[in-house]
């Protein structure tokens, strides 16, 4: 097949999903065109099957901000034609499904080109759900070819949001080798001069994030009597936040801040609990790395990622904001290393048997094939 693929090119779950979708779909014979405003984050080799697409936007003083979206249509319907696409899949709904749309429209009657839209959160539980955008982002749902959701706790909120139910799960994914833990003693000793346990964080450091709680957690377990250390991978708005707070409590000394990494491996593999005390997560795709790299996870019991952490068994869970479980949980885990090690190997065990992208490629492939013959089927939708 000859797929589009659109998605926020910044540092995210969408748009990392998205960029690992089109290099395992290309491994498997299936050329993919990446067609975005700019190259995403994890997408770092181009080839033969793995394509980019630039969308260039015009500068005309009329314009007070520059249409994206319609830039993007154009562009959409560009490769579709010179390409010989058969579908695009957009990752995330607002405004990416508006486009794709458009640019199905304004290839008819010459072509028949499928749009699949792949709802990942915050698309759904905080952009769509605004009363000015609800009934935009309803449209782009109902008028797509094709809905998947990440997990079945996003296919309930956009049921109960949208009503709409037509919406086929396919999970997040992990390559298996790519995701597993590595020796990076270097690293390790790098980021734990002393030998000290390492908590970390991994997010793109939005307020929803909760970021500043791992800071809370850190102190509160080195009260506690565990000399452990932090490592926050990542950036965002509310680093700066993190940064003043870890001064104010005094354990600056402790807390490592990394920024943006091209191999969140390497700093998984020499962690020993990943902390995700997010207030929403549809699906806490940081969570099922961190289980894949044999990391237990303590994380908010909220959206997506009961479906993904197992309480007490491939980590911990609590409600938002509750930072003495979180901090209780983070201390016992710590200090026993023949219990976390177990609760690793079970996590790794759970995430290999459950998301790995041999379980789930072959289901959005299949949802390509029937979302294709749907639509020859019935070429005027």
């Amino acid at each position: 097949m000859n797929i589009g693929i659109t998605v926020y090119p910044t540092y995210g779950g969408s748009g990392i999903v998205g960029s690992e979708l089109g290099k395992e779909l290309a491994e498997r014979g299936h050329t993919v065109h990446f067609i975005s405003s700019a190259l995403p984050t994890r997408l770092t080799q181009l080839g033969e099957r793995v394509r980019f697409h630039e969308v260039e936007m015009m500068s005309y003083p009329l314009f007070e901000h520059q249409p994206y979206t319609l830039a993007l249509a154009t562009k959409m319907a560009d490769v579709a034609e010179t390409e010989n696409l058969d579908l695009l899949h957009v990752h995330y709904a607002i405004p990416h499904s508006i486009s794709a749309i458009l640019a199905r429209e304004s290839l008819k009657p010459r072509r028949t080109l499928p749009v699949v839209t792949t709802l990942h959160g915050t698309d759904i539980t905080l952009v769509g759900a605004d009363r000015s955008y609800l009934p935009i982002t309803r449209y782009g749902i109902a008028q797509s070819d094709g809905v998947t959701a990440v997990s079945h706790y996003l296919k309930q909120a956009t049921a109960e949001t949208f009503q709409f139910e037509h919406i086929a799960v396919i999970p997040n994914f992990i390559c298996a080798t790519d995701y597993s833990r590595q020796p990076r003693e270097e690293l390790r000793r790098e980021l734990s001069p002393a030998g000290e346990p390492l908590l970390v964080h991994v997010s793109n450091f939005r307020p929803v994030k909760r970021p500043v709680d791992c800071v809370e957690i850190l102190a509160r377990v080195r009260e506690q009597g565990v000399g452990a250390r932090l490592v926050m991978v990542g950036d965002g708005s509310e680093r700066g936040r993190a940064e003043h707070r870890a001064r104010c409590l005094g354990v600056e000394r402790h807390c490592t801040f990394v920024g943006k990494q091209p191999r969140i491996t390497d700093y998984l593999s020499v962690s020993d609990v990943l902390l995700l005390p997010s207030e929403q997560e549809s699906f806490g795709l940081a969570a099922l790395e961190a289980l894949a790299c044999e990391v237990p996870v303590i994380a908010s019991r909220v959206g997506g990622i009961p479906e993904v952490v197992d309480d007490g068994l491939t980590g911990c869970l609590a409600e938002v904001g509750d930072l003495e479980k979180m901090s209780g949980d983070a201390a016992r885990l710590l200090s026993d290393e023949t219990s976390r090690r177990e609760m690793g190997r079970r996590a790794r065990a759970s995430a290999v048997s459950r998301y790995s992208t041999d379980l789930v490629i072959p289901q959005y492939i299949d949802f390509y094939e029937r979302v294709i013959a749907a639509a020859k089927e019935d070429p005027g939708k």
